[in-house]
């Protein structure tokens, strides 16, 4: 695989990450969009991060794309749950335009607070073919009251992803920024587009009963795998990544996906 490094603006801000591109001869393959989550303050040591995740998928024909929201890693700006929105959706058409992705088969795979956004984006862009939501909370309610966003904002400082000491300039525009992107409301926009929940039983960020609240909105039309024992960081949960990864080339198989390279494997 060859890997690219790519940057973007969004909202005059330098977002950067890195496009995985399969081995192989050239042409269009599906693309995935990979969205993390809010940093935590240390990962743990099963943790080999998204550039690992981004390899699997790749080694298995995708095109993968990997970056860090605004306020996170070496993108520019501060967190603002609205701003991640349209961070992702300069991502999606910088992707969109790449002549190796088939426009056809683009996907996203969001965790936590990236799988809100990714809902949020999927729901108003129509470019998103599939979504795996993977622990996404289906509201913000800690975050509705002054105590749980000033607790929010210390733990955003802490971890890095609000910068400036003047930021944000309102409160009140940031707590409104969350009640835009909940989940709930912006769910039953994606199918019949196919949708994958994920969650485990042993989050203990996003409780369990977030997926069963969000897949009664989509019941019937989504699938919903509640992974036994799992934790909240479901990157490193085999289950969960396998069952995405199995979900995500049947979907593309069905559109024409060529087997990864045997020399990839």
């Amino acid at each position: 695989m060859n890997i690219e490094r790519i940057s973007w603006k969004s909202d005059g801000l330098a977002i950067r990450g890195e496009i995985y591109l399969p081995a192989g001869p050239p042409g269009s393959f599906p693309a995935l969009i990979l969205c993390h989550g809010i940093p935590a303050k240390a990962k743990g040591p099963d943790d080999g991060g998204y550039p690992l995740l981004a390899e699997r998928f790749c080694r298995e024909g995708f095109l993968v794309l990997i970056f860090n929201f605004r306020g996170a890693g070496v993108s520019e700006g501060n967190f603002d749950i609205l701003g991640w929105a349209r961070d992702l959706e300069k991502g999606l058409n910088t992707l969109y335009l790449r002549p190796e992705a088939d426009r056809k088969r683009i996907y996203l795979m969001g965790f936590s607070g990236g799988a809100a956004v990714s809902i949020y984006v999927a729901a108003r862009h129509k470019e998103v073919a599939a979504l795996v939501s993977c622990a996404s909370p289906a509201e913000f309610r800690d975050l509705s009251t002054a105590q749980g966003l000033e607790d929010f904002l210390t733990h955003a400082r802490d971890v890095g992803i609000v910068r400036s000491p003047d930021f944000p300039r309102s409160m009140d525009e940031w707590k409104k920024s969350f009640k835009m992107v909940r989940p709930l409301d912006w769910i039953d926009r994606i199918p019949p587009r196919p949708l994958l929940l994920i969650h485990g039983t042993r989050d203990d960020v996003v409780r369990v009963s977030h997926a069963h609240r969000l897949y009664e909105k989509v019941k019937g039309k989504a699938e919903l795998s509640i992974i036994e024992g799992a934790g909240h960081r479901l990157r490193v949960e085999e289950k969960a990544m396998g069952k995405a990864l199995d979900w995500l080339k049947k979907i593309s198989v069905g559109a024409g996906l060529k087997p990864a390279p045997i020399a990839d494997r």
